[in-house]
């Protein structure tokens, strides 16, 4: 049984991942096509969180000798590295015209790790508050969008407005997830229920919803008061919730090809934008207009997947990256 809800979790890992992929290739091109644009919303809607709700699952063991040392380790040292990497990426490819090392402002999908090391160090306190700190979680993730400062410096904002889905996550049990794959009416209404939030995204959520399920700005950066920011980032947090469980609810619990790659979406995640940054300064890129042409970047997205997680790969950026590694992997 064991082996079953693992390859679970590592399966919807491997699709969580790969929808991570395939929305960055998307980020340039999403307002082409409508069915597109509404597309990359649904993505970013639930797949982060989605990503963060297994990783609070999988943090329950934060009463272990030496935890605390090993997060920020395990945490800080592939941030300072990527960091590193990627300000000298950035110079080399043109992205920036001066060469400079900004430990503050994490680059690109490096604010995981910053606020993965935060989220690990918060579970502590919230540990004993039970399942009363799943509300103060959602109040305090309402509560980072009341101030302007909190942005994506040191990654402030989006460690509070997540926080809420690894409390979740921390607080499931596995028998929360069999109870999803045990029920064929729950997995039919899933199915529906994903339909029917992809047709929200296209007819009915605001455009600028796109901008919301970053949670890395104040609700005065969308001219709203404190009040009405609140509600909706509750109201997101409320569509994510459903999203991710809908989501969940489909994941095959058997063991397939692919469910090796669930292990190490790590290596998906950090190498993963090196190549897309690149990709989107070749003509070809902007050159995307149709349809069909976006199916064979979704499967370009998976052979990157596929290629980021194999052996040699993994060999060659384990000392980079592994430093006995994170929750992505777990």
């Amino acid at each position: 049984m064991t082996k079953i809800r693992d390859s679970y979790f590592d399966n919807a890992k491997f699709f969580l991942i790969l929808l991570v992929v395939f929305g960055h290739s998307l980020t340039n091109l999403k307002s082409d096509i409508p069915e597109i644009y509404s597309l990359y919303t649904f993505i970013f809607l639930f797949h982060m969180p989605a990503f963060i709700l297994i990783s609070g699952f999988f943090s329950k063991h934060f009463n272990k000798q030496g935890y605390v040392k090993n997060s920020i380790i395990k945490m800080i040292t592939p941030y300072l590295i990527f960091q590193i990497i990627y300000s000298y990426f950035y110079y080399v490819t043109g992205y920036t015209k001066a060469f400079k090392i900004d430990l503050v402002s994490p680059h690109w999908t490096l604010w995981f790790l910053i606020s993965m090391l935060c989220w690990k160090l918060m579970i502590i306190p919230f540990s004993k508050l039970g399942k009363l700190g799943f509300p103060i979680a959602v109040m305090m993730g309402i509560g980072a969008g009341f101030i302007d400062s909190f942005g994506t410096d040191y990654s402030i904002s989006r460690t509070l407005a997540f926080f809420p889905f690894f409390y979740l996550g921390y607080l499931l049990k596995k028998e929360h997830f069999t109870e999803l794959l045990t029920r064929t009416s729950i997995r039919i209404s899933s199915l529906f229920v994903l339909m029917g939030v992809y047709l929200a995204c296209h007819f009915i959520f605001p455009k600028d919803l796109q901008d919301w399920v970053l949670h890395d700005s104040s609700y005065h950066a969308f001219g709203l008061s404190n009040v009405e920011g609140g509600l909706t980032r509750l109201a997101v947090y409320t569509v994510s919730f459903i999203t991710i469980f809908a989501f969940m609810a489909l994941i095959p619990k058997k063991r397939f090809s692919f469910t090796t790659l669930g292990k190490n979406t790590l290596y998906i995640y950090l190498l993963h934008g090196f190549f897309i940054k690149t990709f989107v300064l070749f003509p070809i890129y902007d050159n995307i207009q149709d349809l069909y042409q976006y199916s064979f970047l979704f499967a370009a997205s998976l052979a990157l997947c596929y290629f980021l997680a194999s052996r040699p790969v993994r060999l060659f950026t384990k000392p980079i990256i592994e430093v006995q590694m994170p929750h992505l992997q777990q």
